[in-house]
């Protein structure tokens, strides 16, 4: 599959490039303020807030039926924090992937879904070193859900486009 263009329905134009990813930068519960509160804490891969509440990015991954690739949505999930001590631990650990999923909390509100995502249940499974985990939802209802257990298809990923260019249209 090449690098598709398509045409935008939000705004008529032609955008070059179909993204198959977004992320989020930090988890929703970050506000900037926490920045100077010694406590708290956001880089790229973890966040601590208060020392209190404990966060890893984390990949949601849902097939797409009619591409070779996968789409996928980069979240923050909240851990334990003996689960979070652990990830750190195993952090550059080589055969990590072969720890048991984590509980965790989905924290990212993902625009595109007319419901909220915000703590969603979740499995955080760890992936090989210099892989960021991956998340399995509960099996609910809850489109995010269906959409990772049945997949998606290339028009709801153009639509996730639209949607993510276009807030509010």
């Amino acid at each position: 599959m090449g690098d598709q263009g398509f045409v935008c329905r939000g705004c008529g134009q032609r955008h070059e490039g179909l993204p198959f990813s977004y992320g989020a930068q930090a988890p929703a519960y970050w506000r900037d303020e926490l920045g100077s509160d010694g406590r708290s804490l956001l880089d790229d891969e973890t966040c601590i807030i208060q020392a209190q509440h404990y966060f890893v990015r984390a990949r949601l991954v849902i097939p797409v039926l009619d591409a070779d690739v996968d789409f996928d949505w980069g979240v923050w999930v909240s851990l334990s924090r003996d689960n979070f001590r652990r990830t750190l631990d195993l952090w550059t650990t080589p055969g990590r992937e072969q720890e048991p999923p984590y509980f965790g909390w989905l924290s990212t509100q993902l625009p595109v879904y007319p419901v909220d995502t915000l703590n969603l249940k979740t499995e955080v499974h760890t992936d090989r070193v210099g892989t960021r985990p991956h998340v399995i939802l509960e099996p609910t209802d809850h489109p995010l859900a269906v959409e990772q257990r049945t997949g998606i298809t290339m028009e709801r990923v153009q639509e996730i486009a639209e949607l993510i260019l276009h807030p509010g249209t």
